[in-house]
């Protein structure tokens, strides 16, 4: 089944690019600063929470503004892509019912416009290394691979939930709903030690954004070498979720025309 699916995507290759393309275009269109909001966003939500979070928890990080840009930028990346690739297939249903196209290409261009806006965001996060005298280290090699999973992850989700939705159209603002939930879960504003030997810490241990996000810290932030075993069964996992999601995307697609 992926290996039917790689066919697809090489054979429709320049449909996929040209998606790609307009999803990056779509989202900045009409925008004065354009792609600058790559860079605006994070760092405006990254004001916001160093003002507030510190009144609310005690922090003991010493570079806390870079603390938490190095966790909002992936989670921003995540939040983006399940939300707009849960929506995919419904904004795109009148293509859908014109021009024959594999229509695993809908989900994966979010997928793709977002891990390239991911990576222009990251300047911001080199800008903070630098500037707060952090910097870089070896265990920056360690980057492409935890990109990899977190793409992998949201590839897998998004064939789910872009399906379902086309049927179930609440599933979108439930979607939005559990991200709301998720971020209290997820070690963003707080680092994972807060909540050590309290229910929230299995909570934490349980939640694969979190893993995915405490191993950016862990390369960026700490400079030290990810925790392999938790990214591996990430990657177990994410696999498994795809394959369903495949089998799902499939299944489901028959109907679609009937349901757009």
């Amino acid at each position: 089944m992926i290996k039917e699916l790689i066919n697809n995507l090489y054979s429709y290759r320049q449909l996929l690019k040209s998606n790609v393309q307009k999803e990056i275009r779509g989202k900045y269109k009409g925008s004065f600063l354009g792609v600058l909001w790559s860079f605006v966003n994070p760092l405006l939500m990254t004001l916001v929470y160093a003002i507030v979070f510190p009144l609310i928890l005690k922090n003991t990080e010493p570079h806390y503004i870079t603390y938490l840009v190095i966790g909002i930028l992936p989670w921003n990346y995540f939040t983006t892509v399940i939300s707009q690739g849960t929506t995919t297939v419904l904004a795109n249903g009148g293509i859908l019912k014109k021009v024959y196209f594999p229509r695993e290409i809908l989900p994966l261009s979010v997928n793709l416009s977002g891990v390239i806006n991911f990576l222009i965001s990251c300047l911001v996060m080199c800008l903070f290394l630098v500037c707060s005298g952090i910097g870089f280290s070896w265990a920056i090699v360690f980057f492409p691979l935890i990109i990899c999973i977190q793409f992998l992850l949201q590839q897998a989700l998004i064939f789910i939930t872009s399906a379902i939705n086309v049927y179930v159209r609440d599933l979108e603002y439930i979607i939005n709903f559990i991200i709301s939930m998720l971020f209290y879960a997820t070690p963003i504003l707080y680092s994972k030690e807060m909540f050590a030997g309290s229910a929230l810490e299995w909570v934490i241990q349980l939640n694969p954004i979190a893993i995915i996000i405490n191993s950016y810290r862990d390369i960026f932030y700490y400079q030290t070498t990810p925790d392999i075993s938790f990214l591996l069964i990430v990657f177990a996992v994410s696999l498994i979720i795809l394959y369903i999601g495949l089998m799902v995307f499939r299944k489901l697609e028959k109907g679609f025309a009937e349901e757009l």
